[in-house]
């Protein structure tokens, strides 16, 4: 099992340059990085967690930027996002974007795509909220079609793209019916979000990992449903507080990977959780 980390980067942490080569140095699998645009100080939103919402949301690194720096100084870590709040960019703008990490890592680039929690983040970014799903669904196919390998047009509900030459394209090559970098959606496990992996990802991230023996036969079903290959179906447990015994059942249910929680603090304390998480490599 492949053991990769999260962390809220700020401008207060550890940076991204240091933690990227400490991370391949003691043999982490990836790094994968939030994001937040803004916090609203009116927000309303209750934090899903409970309780007061933690400093570092409201001081987040741009996880493009972070993860460039990280692939600068790496040859192996896989660079992620967990996860990207595509309703909220200008998709055509993503798409390069992403493109452009994978080019430049050589295909080692994940993009983790979210519906969010924050409806005031979203309002202003001009997203309705009663329709995300579905404008992160339309976005991520207009994106498709700027990653194909033949200029390729798009017409959808929330953005259109004429044919048009798009470069750099991603590295890593078409899936079935995915192209671009790898994609797994996170979200809470249900009939619709399993039917949009189906449809457009590689997979899911399920935050916190739990519930996976009553969800994953559900996702699998959809999966095949939708004629994708079962084998190649990936759930990777995200923003995971490791055990012996967690990461042992993740392996027997099949997980390949999973995406450890690291603090969002200074350089000497996430050294220190990284030594102590290195007892799982």
């Amino acid at each position: 099992m492949r053991i990769s980390t999260t962390i809220f980067l700020t401008d207060e942490t550890v940076t991204p340059v240091r933690l990227a080569r400490e991370l391949e140095q003691r043999g982490f699998g990836g790094l994968y990085l939030p994001e937040h645009t803004h916090i609203p100080v009116s927000r309303r939103t209750p934090y899903p967690m409970g309780g007061e919402l933690p400093r570092e949301y409201g001081r987040t690194l741009d996880p493009f930027v972070a993860l460039g720096q990280a692939a600068a100084v790496t040859e192996r870590l896989t660079l992620g996002t967990g996860i990207t709040l595509v309703a909220q960019h200008d998709p055509i703008d993503l798409a390069k974007q992403a493109a452009t990490l994978d080019h430049l890592s050589g295909g080692r680039f994940t993009l983790g795509v979210g519906y969010g929690w924050n409806v005031e983040e979203a309002a202003d970014h001009g997203v309705e909220w009663s329709t995300r799903r579905d404008r992160v669904r339309d976005r991520m196919a207009l994106m498709r079609a700027l990653w194909a390998d033949e200029p390729t047009g798009y017409a959808g509900t929330s953005g259109s793209v004429q044919a048009s030459e798009a470069h750099p394209k991603p590295f890593q090559r078409p899936r079935g019916p995915v192209n671009g970098p790898r994609t797994l959606i996170g979200g809470g496990a249900g009939p619709k979000l399993f039917a949009h992996i189906a449809e457009y990802a590689d997979g899911w991230l399920p935050i916190g990992g739990g519930g996976l023996t009553e969800s994953l036969p559900k996702l699998r079903a959809a999966w095949e449903e939708a004629g994708r290959d079962p084998k190649s179906l990936q759930v990777v447990p995200y923003a995971v507080l490791p055990s012996p015994g967690k990461l042992a059942h993740y392996a027997e249910l099949g997980i390949e990977e999973v995406v450890l929680q690291l603090p969002p603090a200074d350089e000497p304390e996430v050294l220190r959780t990284l030594d102590a998480y290195a007892a799982y490599l």
